[in-house]
């Protein structure tokens, strides 16, 4: 098998004040890096054509807003266009801890073939109401997997194998918006695909800024899992057959 490509995927919109700073971690690490800016405001928009620029990174512009989904599309199609195997997605509000990269370079190495999802490690700044209220996700996940494999689907760091998941976007665009990040990991085990789960430290600083629309953003959610539900209903058969396999 061919050496792996690997490139750092940033969907971006509206965080100037961190974006510097995740790029220079990445850099250090020699990942090429490639922006996707999902239709920020004029001064956002500025402060990452200058990161771009100062870094010689690639930057896709998406004209308009049009949701974290749309954004990691938008950049996978161009890491497989650039001649990318691997992307390896992080947010750019810095949350994640760049230390945290190197395992999953290493999981990508030993096994290229799967898809590399984090799951988050927190410290005493984690809101409440986001630790406690991410597990209704989780049950959902469990319920629509028939399996706990996945053990977390709401962290931004992860590392795709670029072609094998752009041929499953292509069946199944996994939305727009934040439902995404949830969508994906089901339907690529849905599909026979690996999963690794490795750990991730989180940070939320108290200058934060959050894009999370609660109403909308949620309603979001309840509908992909109301989707999930009934396609995991479809698939029962085969995901039985799975988890006995691997049981038995």
């Amino acid at each position: 098998m061919a050496e792996p490509r690997v490139c750092a995927l940033i969907p971006f919109y509206n965080h100037p004040a961190k974006i510097a700073k995740v790029c220079r971690h990445l850099a250090a690490l020699g990942l090429p890096i490639l922006l996707v800016d999902d239709g920020s405001d004029e001064d956002s928009a500025r402060v990452v054509d200058a990161v771009a620029s100062a870094g010689g990174h690639r930057l896709v512009r998406l004209e308009r807003n049009r949701g974290k989904g749309a954004a990691v599309r938008a950049g996978l199609k161009e890491a497989e266009r650039l001649g990318y195997t691997h992307a390896l997605q992080m947010d750019a509000d810095g949350q994640q801890h760049p230390g945290d990269v190197a395992a999953f370079l290493a999981s990508m190495r030993a096994r290229p073939g799967a898809l590399a999802a984090g799951y988050p490690i927190y410290d005493h700044s984690v809101p409440r109401v986001r630790f406690y209220g991410r597990y209704a996700t989780h049950v959902w996940v469990w319920i629509n997997t028939l399996s706990m494999a996945i053990r977390d689907t709401m962290c931004g760091l992860r590392l795709y194998p670029v072609a094998a998941v752009n041929r499953m976007l292509e069946r199944h665009d996994c939305g727009d918006r934040m439902s995404f990040d949830t969508e994906i990991l089901v339907r690529w085990y849905w599909g026979g695909g690996e999963v690794v789960n490795l750990p991730v430290r989180i940070d939320y600083p108290e200058d934060g800024v959050s894009h999370f629309a609660l109403l909308k953003d949620n309603l979001h959610i309840s509908w992909m899992h109301t989707r999930l539900f009934f396609g995991m209903l479809i698939r029962l058969p085969r995901l039985l057959k799975r988890r006995w396999g691997r049981d038995g």
